[in-house]
């Protein structure tokens, strides 16, 4: 992995270890900071965990879900760690070059993916690594926070499914609801008040092995994204009691930039 800067780069170093202990894939780094953050966690809201007996306790799958705050990757890391699993994500990897942070999350064995180039690929065999390890892996298959002004899945980008595909191991679709409450999308300030319930659904592993052999089919790999969204969406449907648009926001046919903050620009 290369760091993008001023004629000079400099690779991330990452070392992978085999999950043990328990939850499951826990290390010291993942331990310390679940031990921190979970008291906050509970603080800030109530949560509706109840279909996380679902998540397989060993072996390696993937877990894909809807993304409408920056706080949704600590939810679902806390719903995972609180069934047994100690999760390793896929994330931007501006973060992962924030002093002090960065390092925390290389330490605790979280994945940084260079957004929108080719050395995308390189987060893609880590993630395969770690799933040969016997690891859970957490994505987000939009890649960002959905751009749907009413918070609903939007079209999503190839890589989760070309992992799943690639590595063939249970792919389980998770929708949440409520995490946009507590810290509302692109904002930094908590929303403690009145006290909100983050609630999350978990479906079946989703169904992908038309697929296999396919990942190199741009149409094939866009064909199983599409399933894969489908799944979340109707999750998603179940929590929120109402039915999605029949028009899913699609960011390659808008004129919001693909990755960051677009509200920076005044573009709602």
């Amino acid at each position: 992995m290369s760091k993008s800067g001023a004629g000079s780069t400099k690779p991330l170093k990452i070392r992978f270890n085999p999950p043990s202990g328990y939850p499951l894939g826990v290390n010291p780094t993942f331990r310390f900071c679940a031990t921190i953050l979970i008291p906050v966690m509970k603080l800030i809201a109530r949560y509706d965990y109840r279909e996380g007996v679902k998540i397989p306790k060993s072996g390696p799958a993937i877990v894909v879900s809807n993304h409408v705050s920056y706080m949704d990757a600590f939810a679902l890391a806390f719903l995972l760690y609180s069934h047994g699993r100690a999760p390793r994500f896929l994330g931007k990897s501006q973060v992962f070059r924030v002093p002090v942070i960065g390092k925390i999350l290389l330490a605790a064995e979280q994945i940084p993916v260079e957004r929108e180039s080719k050395e995308a690929r390189v987060a893609l065999q880590y993630a395969l690594r770690l799933l040969e390890m016997g690891h859970l892996v957490g994505v987000y298959p939009e890649g960002t926070l959905t751009r749907d002004k009413d918070y609903w899945p939007m079209v999503a980008k190839t890589g989760a499914a070309r992992l799943a595909v690639i590595a063939k191991v249970p792919v389980y679709p998770a929708a949440q609801w409520g995490t946009q409450q507590v810290l509302p999308p692109y904002r930094k300030k908590l929303r403690l008040f009145p006290r909100v319930t983050v609630r999350y659904r978990i479906g079946e592993p989703v169904d992908l092995s038309r697929w296999y052999g396919k990942e190199e089919d741009p149409a094939a790999m866009t064909e199983a994204t599409a399933e894969i969204m489908r799944s979340i969406t109707a999750l998603l449907e179940e929590i929120r009691g109402q039915e999605r648009p029949a028009a899913i926001f699609d960011p390659h046919a808008s004129d919001l930039p693909r990755t960051g903050n677009f509200r920076k620009n005044g573009k709602n």
